[in-house]
C-alpha cells in the first residue's frame, strides 16, 4: 500500500505530488538508476538491511550511467531513514530511485537535470508469501541476458529492466512463477530479478560477473552465511542441465529474499520441495534481520535508535 510521503530532490513531498513530466527523459530512454531495499521489524523499531551497500551500489550505478548526482551516501542514508520514520513504517520496501529529468529529448540525456526521489511501501514477498517455504515452479526463458559489452550488468539501470520484464511476462504466460535466463554463451545467468544458487552433490555453485549477472546484495550476504556453514562453494559457468540434477536451487534478493526453486522446466528439483541448506539458509537469515540473533556483521541499520 502507498505511503503518506516521498522524499523527493531534497523535501518531502505527498504521494499523490510526486509527479514528473512526460518529457523527462527517463520516461522515453530508461535513464534511471534504482535500488531496492527492505526494513525489517524488529523489537528496535524498522532495521533497513544493508544500508550502506545498497546506497553505495546506487551512486555506482550513476557512475556507471554517467548520471551526476547532487547528494553524498550520508545524505542519501538519512533521506531513507527519515522517510520509513516519516511514514510510521515498521517494515517496508524502500526504492530510490535516481533519473534524468525533463529538458530535452534525444538521446545524449547529460543536459537534463537529474531528480532523486526515495518512496517507500508495504509490499510483501515478491513471488508469494507460500514461495518461501514451498518453493516456486520456473522456466528457462527463451530470452538471454545481454553479453558483457552491450550493456553493465553490475549496474542497476532501469532500462536494462526491460530484458527482465521480457523473461517474467515469457514465465507468467506459460504458467510459471519467474523465469531463469541464460547468458549469451547458453550458461545459467539469474533470474529475471533474482541471482540464483545450485547445490549439487554436496556443493554450492554460483555464476561470477561473466555470466551477466547483477552482483547481489542477498548474494553476498548469503556467500558469508554458506562460508558460515562451511560449505564449498564455486563460482563458475553452470550448463543448463545442472538445473535438472540438482539436489537444491534457490533464489537470492531484496525482493525475493531466500526462495527455494521447486521445479524447473516442470522437473523437480531433487525432492520437489524446499531442501535443508535452503531452510538453514532462510532460517539464519530471517532470524538475524528480525533481530532474534546477534547481527554479528552489522548488516542492520536502525530507523529509530535509541
Amino acid at each position: 500500500m502507498p505511503a503518506e510521503w516521498i522524499w523527493k530532490n531534497g523535501e518531502f513531498v505527498a504521494w499523490e505530488n510526486a509527479t514528473v513530466h512526460v518529457t523527462a527523459h527517463a520516461l522515453h530512454y530508461g535513464s534511471s538508476v534504482f535500488e531496492g531495499i527492505r526494513a525489517y521489524a524488529t523489537d528496535k523499531g524498522p532495521a533497513v538491511f544493508r544500508l550502506q551497500p545498497h546506497t553505495q551500489r546506487l551512486l555506482n550505478s550513476c557512475k556507471i550511467a554517467r548520471i551526476d548526482v547532487p547528494y553524498t551516501e550520508d545524505d542519501l542514508n538519512e533521506a531513507i531513514l527519515e522517510t520509513i520514520r516519516r511514514n510510521g513504517h515498521e517494515a517496508c520496501y524502500i526504492r530510490p530511485l535516481v533519473f534524468r529529468g525533463a529538458n530535452k529529448l534525444g538521446v545524449e540525456g547529460r543536459q537534463n537535470p537529474t531528480e532523486v526521489v526515495v518512496l517507500t511501501l508495504e509490499w510483501g514477498r515478491y513471488l508469494g508469501n507460500e514461495a518461501v517455504e514451498q518453493g516456486v515452479d520456473v522456466q528457462v526463458s527463451t530470452w538471454r541476458r545481454p553479453a558483457p559489452g552491450t550493456g553493465s550488468s553490475l549496474a542497476k539501470i532501469g532500462g536494462q529492466y526491460v530484458n527482465s520484464q521480457l523473461i517474467s511476462m515469457e514465465a507468467h504466460d506459460n504458467g510459471f512463477a519467474e523465469g531463469i535466463a541464460l547468458d549469451v554463451s547458453g550458461f545459467v545467468s539469474e533470474g529475471a530479478g533474482e541471482n540464483i544458487f545450485v547445490l549439487y552433490n554436496g556443493v554450492i555453485y554460483t555464476p561470477g560477473p561473466w555470466s551477466s549477472i547483477l552482483l547481489g546484495i542477498t548474494r553476498d550476504t548469503v556467500l558469508t552465511l554458506l562460508q558460515d556453514f562451511g560449505y564449498e562453494v564455486r563460482y563458475q559457468p553452470i550448463p543448463r542441465d545442472m538445473l535438472y540434477l540438482a539436489d537444491e536451487i534457490f533464489f537470492t534478493g531484496t525482493a525475493a529474499e531466500i526462495t527455494p526453486l521447486r521445479s524447473v522446466d516442470r522437473i523437480p528439483v531433487g525432492s520437489g520441495t524446499r531442501g535443508p541448506l535452503t531452510k538453514r539458509l532462510q532460517e539464519e537469515f530471517f532470524a538475524i534481520t528480525s533481530g532474534q540473533k546477534p547481527d554479528r556483521y552489522g548488516w542492520l541499520t536502525y530507523a529509530r535508535p535509541t
